[in-house]
């Protein structure tokens, strides 16, 4: 068994391959429904609800079970935790792809995020036990960052490419070879390692943290749907909020926390995460926000949505690898501030000159995102201590979870709220026709088509310039947030401590 104080495996750099195929995986999984959302409503008929659930139940999941999973892992062995969440991601990735109903479907994502949770939450505790050297770690993170990188990106040009040939359960089905391969290289190359000092496992604070996170991030996302008109949906965002905050209260009060809170009061640590949730969120909502422009408002293919989207995806994993280069030359600060900056540059380009071949704006999305994954998932894990690195690990992987929901639900809200005001009244439309017009783009290009004629037209414009407006909100706004975030990184994260030498 590897211990924290112990060298480095000599198959560290084979056992991090492993480690990549589950981020790979991970991040795969919460885009390639995005390319297939038009073929299940049609196969399943769910209702909008329902549809909803099966887009958001996976990364809801992740970002709901993530620190409890961490400190399970530092308390029973990081790696029995990897093989089983592999094992348990397998299981619900064939049950996924041979769901009949839309509760089926729903059931197997929510099983999905567990395996993911399990897989991610341990990962970067892994590294950091087998990468004891602040060189190699820094390499090796920005390899596994590269990995769910190019997972997110490639998801939708892969979901794209199969159901052009498949069914739509293709895009969960392929993930079972990768698996089976990931299991046996998993057990001949990942060394075991846990706290070899483990405190007690608070259950009731892991199920306040759980529901608590689980509850914020689905009263976002029902705030989108339904406008804010619900009380319960503000009663259960509140009841989250109470969750969370009874959850700290909890941890500092206790003598063995399931959450060691302290570490936010190192700016590095607080800060670095807050900026992996402001980016990963922006990311993560523009490539949902580009493939539904590229398919129903441009006429892409999923194939042709996905092939879009390439040089973000190549630009993104280019930043993430060459990060640790960045932070060399430049310092981990400036580098870290400039990667949002540059991120924020390229959103206000799609808010003024719109998407459409801005192929400078793609690339500079993608490699201003990719660096700060990499320096903020390294500042995370440098700054906690050695037996709290499974804590570490949780934190960063929920603010990557946490910011894909978020993100996706705040400019998703965002972006469906100037959509529904922006769209004009249409001469000759029934008040059926425009309602259901206004409720989505989707929506509207389907009245419009049935319709036809002039009307169509007309409908088919006024929604085309409603989400166009909206687009433009929505990435501006991501724009300012980037921006703000980049000057609070280049202000708090000056030299102190333990980070002298790389500010």
């Amino acid at each position: 068994m590897l211990t924290e104080t112990q060298q480095t495996t000599p198959h560290r750099w084979a056992a991090l391959s492993v480690l990549c195929a589950g981020l790979l995986l991970v991040g795969m999984d919460l885009t390639v429904l995005n390319v297939a959302v038009p073929t299940i409503s049609r196969e399943l008929l769910p209702s909008g609800s329902e549809l909803l659930w099966i887009v958001d139940s996976y990364a809801l999941t992740v970002a709901a079970g993530l620190i409890a999973c961490g400190t399970l892992g530092d308390r029973f062995g990081r790696k029995w935790m990897l093989m089983a969440g592999f094992t348990v991601f397998g299981v619900a990735s064939a049950a996924a792809a041979l769901a009949v109903t839309p509760g089926q479907l729903i059931a197997a994502r929510a099983a999905l995020g567990i395996g993911g949770t399990m897989m991610m939450a341990t990962t970067p505790a892994i590294i950091r036990a087998i990468f004891p050297d602040d060189r190699e770690r820094s390499v090796a993170i920005g390899l596994w960052t590269a990995a769910n990188s190019v997972g997110v990106s490639v998801g939708p040009l892969l979901g794209g490419l199969l159901i052009e040939h498949f069914w739509w359960g293709s895009v969960f089905l392929v993930n079972v070879p990768i698996v089976v391969l990931a299991v046996a290289g998993g057990a001949l190359l990942v060394p075991e390692s846990r706290n070899t000092r483990p405190h007690r496992w608070d259950a009731a604070g892991a199920g306040m943290s759980a529901m608590g996170l689980g509850t914020v991030v689905y009263a976002f996302q029902q705030l989108g749907e339904h406008d804010g008109s619900r009380p319960v949906v503000w009663a259960t965002g509140l009841l989250g909020v109470a969750l969370l905050i009874g959850f700290v209260v909890r941890q500092r009060r206790i003598g063995q926390p399931l959450l060691d809170v302290t570490q936010f009061a190192d700016r590095w640590f607080s800060l670095s995460a807050l900026c992996i949730l402001g980016c990963y969120g922006a990311y993560t909502a523009l490539l949902f926000l580009l493939t539904q422009r590229f398919q129903l408002l441009e006429g892409y293919s999923p194939l042709g949505a996905g092939l879009a989207l390439m040089p973000l995806a190549l630009a993104n994993a280019g930043g993430a690898a060459l990060a640790p280069r960045f932070a060399a030359r430049w310092g981990r600060r400036r580098a870290l501030s400039g990667g949002l900056l540059l991120c924020a540059l390229a959103l206000a380009a799609f808010a003024l000159c719109g998407a459409t071949g801005n192929y400078a704006a793609l690339v500079a999305a993608g490699l201003g995102s990719g660096a700060v994954m990499t320096l903020g998932s390294d500042a995370i894990l440098g700054a906690a201590k050695p037996e709290r690195a499974g804590e570490a690990g949780a934190v960063q992987e929920t603010s990557f979870s946490l910011g894909a929901g978020l993100g996706l639900a705040v400019l998703g809200t965002v972006l469906s709220l100037v959509y529904r005001s922006d769209f004009a009244p249409v001469p000759g439309a029934s008040a059926h026709q425009w309602e259901t017009a206004r409720s989505s783009l989707g929506a509207a290009t389907e009245v419009a088509a049935r319709t036809g004629g002039r009307t169509g037209d007309a409908l088919q414009s006024a929604a085309e310039h409603a989400f166009d407006t909206g687009f433009a909100v929505a990435t501006g706004s991501a724009a300012v947030v980037l921006v703000l975030l980049g000057a609070l990184a280049w202000r708090g994260l000056r030299e102190s401590g333990r980070h002298r030498g790389h500010t």
